[in-house]
């Protein structure tokens, strides 16, 4: 059973370089798995950097050059080995306006001050800052620029020519349907119709059939059509290089040329770097969790795409960014290092000097459709839903807006103004409400307290009749300085004037005291106030589950003769009212989604029925992730013993038969009352059902007691005692137990299920991963894993 690799290798024979690909530093040869998913990439990045060099007005080999600038340079240099840089569609509206605004010369000098501004930015380590930037602003921006590209390329597409901006495309259109070109609509028509339909071929002949890019299919078909057919239309010209220009001086209003520098950089820096992010969760998510690929390190990133922009530059190429389509096709295609990325502009430079007759024949209609496919993609509906769910959208439509109608720095300036004055508008969401009763006036505040509801409280607070009895309910997570001192100063007036003022938390406990005010008036023969009451000993930042409990105090010790207070439902009440109030908003969207399309979860996860296990806190799991199992010791009956029960069976069989989860995971943790219940239990123990349900754990017994099972160890050392070692005996026999069901063996068989095992020390808040590639016939370890890394192989 294949299972998840220590968190910690220990005496490493060798030393690999940071970026360097498996197998060693010395290796000199590619891996096979580099050089077939170079040729993918390199299938998908010539048509498309043809087609941006189409959109941008800019000499077609300047998008060759840009493409394979990006491959060896950005490839070589940068921090994230996985990722494919070259012309971006993102750009292609900035780079467009540039080169009519201050010709191709000068903007190929920008591109080079761009690229000496991004190696500034790297050296000054500021690469994290940009990811700072709200997702819904980005996205709107790329979606705006989408917008801009299909209207532009369709012109092209019916056989005319793009205007100058959005507003004239839109406005050219019924001229322009009204002269379409047949020739030039029936080769971007079967464009289309390829880019779409190829990756939706069905059957086994489609999955052959896949492997080849929908973008050279598409624009192979069409220069097919066009060469055979005897069509007449526009193609690619591609002049000698002894005639590609080189960059010039720019000339020009020095503040114009500085807002386009500044443009090209924050673009290309900001795509570069959310590319470099999503690059190491696809890694992550592959079968081998990206074995031997090192995360990506943003400001070296940032520093080789600045080389890659000033290469670029200097030798007439387009700008260079992280593009996502090809490298998500790098990863798809199992690249394992840098060396698929440079192999692919090193197969760009080829193909640039010896396919030029081939390239000519390329309509430059099937160009245009596709990129205004691309151009339409960018226009994403699974970003649309996340930035709905995040209740965001208003951001990413003023964004896209402006972008369309405005430009590019303008909307997305836009889109950081209305970001801020949302994110302000929340931050004052707070909900005063003021009743009276049983005679007292009763003051709810739901929601942060800062100085923007300042306003509201002192109004409310001076609503309140003077010497009146005042109960404050707070209801927040944070209050600032101004909000204090105003319920600070408004309290201490109160109580002067004869009043009485109770702060309270949600439950309606007592808070100890009010902030900073003086306790309520005490006895007048006495000397002093009484004391504070004690502070809640769960009231931590890091305990937000106990937050609704917060503000109740422990019952002080009971006298001998008296009983214990009978418990009622109120806790339990209140945090479903919190929850409805605080937490189903947020959580409604993503629910309705589910409740939609139903449940797919990845993984099974049995774990034991103790409170002190949160799953979803020990996994980072939401709504939709786990099918969770709880029993009382995580046990697995073995098929054929359940008598009566089969509870655990029926759930093993729904999961990997009809959901047809990936993994199954078996959980244990630190001082399992079954475990104990186990080690203590006797031959003469009447027969309950606890003990009946027990029974399924003697084989732990009996493996922990065997001489042929070595005894399982916890990152390196033995357990602290008996209880704690059948614990980690139980998982590995439980993971053994799964084995025997039919269903599970038949997909292990197969290779589309396998098995994880895992155990939770309670009390050092600490996961271990059980490792070795058996669990028969090896010690049975479980490694420690870092957080993120235990979030990353549940989830």
């Amino acid at each position: 059973m294949t299972l998840c690799t220590p968190a910690r290798t220990p005496n490493r024979p060798r030393v690999q370089r940071p970026h360097s690909p498996p197998g060693g530093a010395r290796r000199l040869l590619p891996a096979g798995a580099d050089v077939s998913a170079s040729i993918a990439v390199f299938l998908i990045a010539l048509p498309l950097s043809l087609g941006i060099a189409l959109a941008t007005g800019a000499p077609l080999q300047a998008g060759l050059v840009a493409a394979a600038v990006g491959g060896l340079v950005a490839g070589r240099l940068g921090g994230s080995p996985l990722q494919v840089s070259g012309p971006a569609a993102g750009l292609t509206v900035v780079t467009a306006e540039l080169i009519q605004r201050y010709g191709w010369r000068a903007t190929c000098a920008i591109t080079v001050l761009a690229g000496l501004a991004q190696l500034a930015l790297a050296a000054l380590r500021v690469a994290r800052s940009a990811l700072a930037v709200s997702p819904a602003i980005v996205h709107g921006m790329l979606a705006g620029i989408g917008v801009t590209i299909a209207l532009a390329q369709l012109h092209i597409v019916l056989g005319g020519t793009p205007q100058s901006s959005v507003t004239a495309n839109v406005l050219g259109l019924p001229a322009q349907l009204a002269n379409v070109r047949p020739a030039a609509l029936a080769i971007s028509a079967l464009t289309v119709a390829v880019l779409l339909g190829w990756p939706r071929l069905p059957g086994r002949a489609g999955r052959l059939a896949r492997r080849a890019p929908a973008a050279l299919v598409a624009v192979g078909g069409a220069t097919l059509l066009a060469a055979t057919a005897g069509l007449t239309v526009p193609r690619v010209d591609l002049p000698s290089w002894s005639s590609h220009a080189l960059p010039g001086l720019p000339e020009g209003p020095v503040l114009g040329i500085a807002a386009g520098v500044l443009t090209i950089t924050l673009v290309t820096s900001v795509q570069s770097l959310l590319s470099a992010v999503a690059v190491d969760k696809l890694v992550a998510a592959r079968p081998d969790r990206g074995h031997g690929v090192p995360r990506s390190r943003l400001d070296r990133e940032l520093a080789g795409q600045g080389a890659a922009n000033m290469v670029s530059g200097a030798l007439g190429g387009l700008p260079v960014a992280g593009v996502a389509v090809r490298s998500v096709a790098n990863v798809s295609a199992g690249a394992v290092s840098r060396a698929s990325t440079m192999l692919h502009g090193l197969w760009i430079v080829l193909a640039a000097l010896l396919l030029v007759p081939v390239l000519d024949l390329i309509p430059l209609a099937a160009l245009a459709a596709l990129v205004m496919v691309v151009g339409i993609q960018m226009v994403s509906i699974t970003h649309i839903r996340t930035v709905t769910r995040h209740r965001e959208v208003v951001v990413y439509a003023v964004t896209l807006t402006g972008v369309v109608a405005i430009g590019l720095l303008e909307g997305v300036a836009l889109g950081i103004a209305v970001a801020v004055a949302v994110s302000m508008q929340r931050l004052a969401r707070t909900r005063i409400t003021r009743e009276e009763r049983d005679g007292r006036q009763l003051l709810r505040v739901r929601g942060q307290l800062t100085f923007l509801a300042v306003p509201r409280l002192s109004r409310a607070l001076h609503q309140i009749p003077a010497g009146s009895a005042v109960t404050v309910e707070l209801d927040g997570s944070f209050m600032d300085h101004a909000a204090y001192e105003t319920l600070n100063d408004w309290t201490a007036a109160h109580q002067a004037h004869g009043g009485a003022v109770e702060l309270t938390g949600p439950t309606g406990g007592r808070i100890s005291e009010s902030p900073g005010a003086p306790s309520p008036a005490a006895d007048p023969g006495t000397s002093s106030a009484p004391p504070p009451a004690p502070e809640h000993p769960c009231c931590r930042p890091w305990t937000p589950w106990h937050n609704h409990q917060c503000a109740e105090l422990p019952a002080p010790p009971l006298a001998p003769a008296e009983k214990p207070p009978v418990r009622t439902g109120h806790q339990l009440a209140h945090g479903i009212g919190k929850f409805q109030r605080n937490t189903a908003p947020l959580v409604r969207d993503e629910l309705a989604r589910l409740a939609r399309e139903g449940q797919r979860p990845s993984q099974l996860f049995l774990t034991c029925a103790d409170s002190r296990l949160v799953t979803s806190m020990i996994t980072s799991s939401g709504p939709g992730d786990l099918f969770t199992v709880r029993n009382v010791g995580n046990l697995v009956p073995l098929p054929g013993e359940e008598s009566g029960d089969d509870s655990v069976a029926a759930a093993i069989e729904y999961a990997v038969d009809v959901l047809r989860v990936q993994s199954i995971t078996v959980c244990g943790h630190s001082g399992c009352g079954a475990m104990q219940a186990l080690l203590g239990a006797g031959p003469d123990d009447p027969a309950t059902p606890l003990r009946r349900w027990l029974r399924h754990g003697r084989p732990s017994l009996e493996r922990m007691a065997s001489r042929r099972h070595a005894w399982a160890r916890i990152s390196g050392r033995l357990p602290a005692d008996a209880v704690e070692q059948l614990c980690l005996t139980n998982v590995v026999q439980q993971l053994e137990h799964l084995r025997a069901y039919e269903s599970v063996a038949r997909r292990l068989a197969d290779g589309s299920l396998t098995l994880h095992g895992m155990y939770f020390h309670v009390g050092e808040a600490q996961a271990y991963l059980l490792s070795g590639d058996e669990v028969r016939g090896y010690d049975d370890v479980f490694d420690s894993v870092p957080p993120a890394t235990l979030a990353a192989r549940a989830s």
